[in-house]
């Protein structure tokens, strides 16, 4: 349970690491705004970030590193050269930020997609020269769905890197369909994450690359409600049947989840039945949502009664400093 001294300054962490953490800088959307992306999100409201922002408010809520990601990335739109100096450039100012604050700042590279060959070798480049800490994917590229089996190079890179994959949802491909007056990111991304989590669990994705670390935010979106129904489709069509794991449920278990947005009763009550202990982290999506509704999602997950105190250390800081070692080497080298 958070300490008293949590409880008086109003933080609901005391040395997490945040894995959803989004950074936004000027550079990056001055040249979406050149390439006539008017905003990353129809419909929300656009944040303003900046690293002072963002070590702040990791400060207020306790929460001591976060491995940040540039969303949604580079448009999937552009041709080949353009979208690989794209990718570059942002890899390469992560890697300064994460420079800039020891200790404080990880980063997912960001890739040059469809365009497998530059995102291969922009993988290699990120991860294995700059030494970021894996890969910030969207669900979707121009409806290119990340669990495809043309995904399988990526795949096998980061499994033998043990790199982690952030699958954030972004807007669906359809045409056509009623918006309902609403912003997809509101009702949509949810389904996103399921889109994800079928293609992996059917195309067997996790059994082929057992050292592969798939991160879905937002609680896993739908997965938690829909996983049993997601394991149904050879009573559905015999030949599905092939398709799937020998435990199709324990197969999307394996997929890690944050817990941004998904601090109300309903949702939490889904993850906690759904995900392993082994498998939560924490997310704030700063900026992205209010700080405030952030806060509130930390206290609502910590003090719920179905996390011991152990499942609490492993959510909070133990799962990520197993996936992103470098954050277990600088706790240990100042700490212990």
């Amino acid at each position: 349970m958070p300490d008293s001294n949590q409880a008086a300054t109003g933080r609901p962490w005391s040395r997490a690491i945040d894995v959803h953490h989004h950074i936004l800088p000027d550079f990056y959307l001055d040249e979406l705004a050149r390439l006539g992306v008017a905003t990353i999100l129809p419909g929300v409201d656009r944040p303003t970030w900046s690293a002072r922002g963002s070590l702040a408010m990791m400060d207020r809520h306790g929460i001591r590193a976060a491995v940040v990601s540039v969303w949604p990335g580079v448009p999937a739109t552009l041709e080949p050269e353009p979208a690989a100096r794209f990718a570059r450039r942002v890899n390469e100012y992560l890697a300064e930020l994460v420079a800039a604050h020891p200790g404080r700042f990880g980063a997912f590279a960001t890739l040059p997609f469809p365009h497998m060959d530059l995102v291969l070798e922009e993988f290699e480049y990120a991860v294995g020269t700059l030494g970021l800490d894996g890969v910030g994917l969207v669900s979707n590229y121009d409806g290119l769905y990340v669990g495809a089996r043309s995904m399988d190079p990526l795949f096998a890179a980061a499994a033998h890197r043990r790199s982690p994959l952030f699958v954030h949802p972004t807007v669906p491909p359809s045409t056509g369909q009623p918006d309902l007056g609403l912003p997809a990111s509101l009702y949509e991304f949810p389904f996103e994450s399921v889109r994800v989590a079928a293609q992996l669990l059917y195309n067997q994705t996790l059994e082929r690359f057992p050292d592969l670390p798939v991160i879905l935010p937002h609680g896993g979106g739908g997965v938690p409600f829909y996983a049993g129904r997601l394991a149904c489709g050879g009573l559905i069509s015999a030949p599905l049947a092939d398709r799937l794991p020998e435990d199709p449920v324990g197969s999307l278990q394996r997929l890690y989840v944050d817990i941004a947005m998904a601090g109300d009763p309903h949702a939490l009550a889904a993850l906690r039945s759904f995900a392993p202990a082994d498998r939560l982290l924490v997310g704030s999506d700063f900026p992205l949502m209010p700080e405030h509704y952030t806060l509130d999602t930390g206290h609502r997950v910590m003090n719920h009664e179905g996390f011991g105190d152990e499942e609490r250390s492993r959510l909070e800081h133990v799962n990520a400093e197993a996936l992103f070692p470098r954050f277990l080497q600088r706790f240990n080298g100042k700490d212990v």
